[in-house]
This record gives C-alpha cells, structure tokens and sequence, in this order.
C-alpha cells in the first residue's frame, strides 16, 4: 500500500484574509503560484498511482504548478459548503453568532460537520483503493483535509480543529504495523523568491 500525500492549494487571496471559501473561484496569488511550484520538490520521487483534485482551479492550478497530472477530478474533494458563511472571517461571524464553531457547529445553508466527515470517508475509501498501486496524492483545501487526516486515525470530524494545514502544506498518511497513522502533518514548502 502507497501514502496518501494531502496538498492544499497554495495561497489565495481569500486564504490570506482568513475568508471562508468553499464553491467561490479565486485565484492564486503571486506567491500561492511560487508555493504551488516548489511543491514539485517536495513530492518528487515518488510513483503515484493516482493524482486525484477538487474541481476548483485553485486545486487543478496547484496541481498542474507542482508537475502533477491530475488524473481524477473528484467533486467530493471540494472545501466544506460554508454556505451563508462564504466569504465572510471566523471573527466576522462570531459577532453575529457568538462562539460558533464550523468543526462543531456547521454553517447555515452550507454542510454539518456530519456530512463533512461522510463525503471525505467516502474520498479516503477511493483513495486508500488506489493505493495499492503506489501512493496517492489529493489536492484540496484546508478544512477538508483536515477533517481528513482525522478521519484517517478514527477521529470525528471535529478533531480537524487541532490539525492546523496551512497553504501548501504536505501531509502524509499512511501506515505502522497495519494501523492508520499520521506519517507527517503541515510540512511547508520553500517558496524561494
């Protein structure tokens, strides 16, 4: 069985505000683009049996940026639906709606932490399908991911609130002695100049 190598996206404008974005198409910025190329290094070497994307151009740029041919654009890899949150801070939110959380509280018009966690079982049992035949690297964003890399060790969606991912950031899971283990979690990436 290969990894699964987590990418998120390198860095928009909207990640650098702290602007929840899930369906909204943004661009990367100038240094989001230099992440997404020195992302090549970092998952060079490997044999991947699947490149698999989010179908937002943030995601597919990353990947085309990184020198990875996606070969599966997977709709189920799209961020959290933050619905009437899209757009708006955590900090913007909560003066409206005190002490909401998006791990335990989900966001109106958008998807509950439960739906969350079953689209991203579903993403890992693809996944971990494909990896027979080396690893698999998915593109994607932040919250997604993270719930993620908890799902993979059995945690409920909401532990992805201690998984910090920042942009461009590697994580790899995988295996020790058959259990499911986090191998490394938010690796950065040397952006140059």
């Amino acid at each position: 069985m290969g990894d699964l190598l987590l990418i998120r996206h390198g860095e928009t404008a909207w990640s650098a505000a702290h602007w929840h974005t899930s369906h909204t198409e943004v661009e990367l910025t100038a240094r989001g683009r230099r992440q997404a190329t020195a992302l090549g290094d970092a998952l060079g070497g490997r044999h991947y049996a699947a490149v698999l994307s989010s179908p937002r151009r943030r995601a597919l740029i990353t990947a085309e940026l990184a020198g990875l041919a996606v070969t599966r654009v997977e709709p189920e890899l799209t961020e959290w639906d933050y619905g009437e949150y899209e757009g708006r801070t955590t900090a913007e939110i909560r003066r409206g709606r005190a002490g909401w959380d998006v791990w335990t509280d989900g966001c109106p018009g958008g998807e509950s932490p439960a739906e969350v966690s079953d689209r991203v079982d579903r993403c890992l049992a693809l996944a971990e399908g494909l990896s027979h035949g080396g690893d698999v690297a998915i593109f994607g964003h932040a919250h997604n991911l993270r719930v993620m890399g908890a799902r993979w060790i059995g945690l409920p969606a909401a532990a992805g609130g201690r998984l910090r991912l920042d942009t461009a950031g590697v994580c790899v899971l995988g295996y020790e002695h058959g259990e499911r283990v986090l191998l490394r979690w938010n690796q950065p990436v040397s952006e140059g100049a």
